[in-house]
């Protein structure tokens, strides 16, 4: 069942040259790489800094101007949906349940498709901690936006700056900006930060049931219209305890 948790109570314009109301916050992973803290509370409830994760990526939503929020919730529903709930905004909050099933990244925009009105619309993980650069991040994607030549548009991450990353990196970019992707067994420059825009037409013709947005990207990769644009500020990967931890660390000394 979609819930709607609240509504808004005024419409401003979003931040940069394609408007941006509406956002998809990703937030029904099992988090097992975060555990033990997640035995008893939802990745997206983590603390890091004194704030839930998810109420730093809400923060940064409201910043931009996002005037909705679509957010789907599986494991201990209950808890991230209590928590929306608390929090007093004039950002309205729908919830897109899948309780029933984890859909994986892929299947949980599908699923969440019929309360997304805008297109295009913005798409952020829930378990990661961005601080702007200069300019917004939010607000550069939407500056960069082409619906012309984009079906998706990925903030990306130069791997010296993924902090509390270990993975070897995911994209390449050319001079144009568009991504490819990185090889089997080499590394790559760039780190997908878990924030992209997103046009109706990458989600065109999808499987059912549960399954990666990297069907999508992988489409779009091979037709040229999946773009990427590096961050200016700091990225945070908070993905284990270990991670808090280093982030609170960097993040109390500036």
């Amino acid at each position: 069942m979609n819930k709607p948790i609240r509504k808004p109570l005024a419409i401003r314009p979003a931040t940069g040259g394609t408007p941006l109301r509406t956002a998809m916050v990703m937030a029904a992973g099992l988090g097992k790489r975060m555990r033990p803290l997640t035995v008893t509370r939802p990745k997206p409830l983590v603390h890091v800094a004194g704030k839930a994760l998810l109420d730093h990526t809400l923060d940064r939503l409201r910043a931009a101007g996002i005037m909705r929020a679509v957010v789907n919730v599986h494991y201990l529903a209950d808890s991230v949906e209590a928590h929306l709930r608390s929090k007093a905004s004039d950002m309205a909050i729908l919830v897109s349940d899948e309780r029933g099933q984890l859909l994986e990244t892929g299947g949980g925009l599908i699923k969440a498709l019929p309360l997304i009105e805008d297109d295009p619309f913005l798409c952020v993980n829930s378990d990661n901690l961005w601080v702007d650069g200069p300019v917004d991040a939010i607000g550069l994607l939407s500056e960069r936006w082409n619906a012309e030549e984009m079906d998706a548009l990925l903030l990306v991450v130069p791997q010296a700056r993924a902090n509390c990353h270990t993975g070897p990196g995911d994209f390449h970019l050319d001079p144009e900006g568009r991504v490819s992707r990185r090889k089997p067994g080499r590394v790559a420059p760039f780190v997908y930060t878990g924030i992209q825009i997103v046009s109706h037409r990458l989600l065109r013709d999808a499987p059912e049931g549960a399954f990666s947005t990297n069907i999508f990207w992988d489409r779009a990769i091979a037709e040229g219209r999946c773009y990427g644009l590096v961050h200016e500020g700091l990225w945070f990967d908070v993905g284990t305890p270990v991670a808090v931890k280093k982030t609170e660390a960097m993040l109390a000394h500036g």
